[in-house]
């Protein structure tokens, strides 16, 4: 199964746009606009979301916001997704297209809009890196390893 990469891209919140993850700053985070490549310090108070730590509601199971986006890719043969201006009735009908199984009552037209924002953002500066999920993960784990922050398994330290 394949995904998008969103590894190092954020969301501040009152900030449009996305921003790429640089360093960390003794006063909050070094990020760089997505848009305008211009770099500032996103304070700790600061609402920041990680890409990769954000799903979407579906009727079973939560689904990772890098599969979403990988569904409209695959639908749009990665192409521009709808016009996020679009009115509410055809973003609701698009995105039942793309994710038929996303929670009507919880994801509102409001995250339609964002999320397809962001997808034609990101492909428009053609920053849309498709990966196989299998290697996306054990690269992540690989990742937690070489930095110290791996979590343990308690169950495999028990006798």
């Amino acid at each position: 199964m394949r995904t998008m990469n969103v590894k190092d891209l954020m969301s501040i919140a009152g900030k449009g746009g996305l921003f790429r993850y640089l360093a960390q700053a003794r006063n909050g985070v070094v990020v760089e606009s997505l848009a305008d490549g211009k770099r500032t310090v996103a304070p700790p108070s600061a609402r920041v979301s990680a890409l990769e730590d954000i799903s979407i509601f579906a009727e079973n199971d939560d689904v990772p916001l890098a599969d979403v986006m990988m569904m409209i890719y695959e639908k749009e043969d990665g192409g521009p997704a709808i016009d996020p201006g679009s009115g509410n009735e055809q973003l609701k009908e698009y995105f039942a297209e793309v994710m038929p199984a996303y929670d009507k009552d919880r994801v509102y037209v409001s995250d339609i809009k964002k999320l397809i924002s962001w997808y034609n953002q990101l492909q428009h500066l053609e920053l849309l890196e498709v990966v196989d999920k299998k290697e996306h993960i054990e690269e992540g784990a690989e990742e937690e390893k070489e930095s110290g922050t791996e979590t343990r398994d308690e169950t495999s330290e028990k006798k």
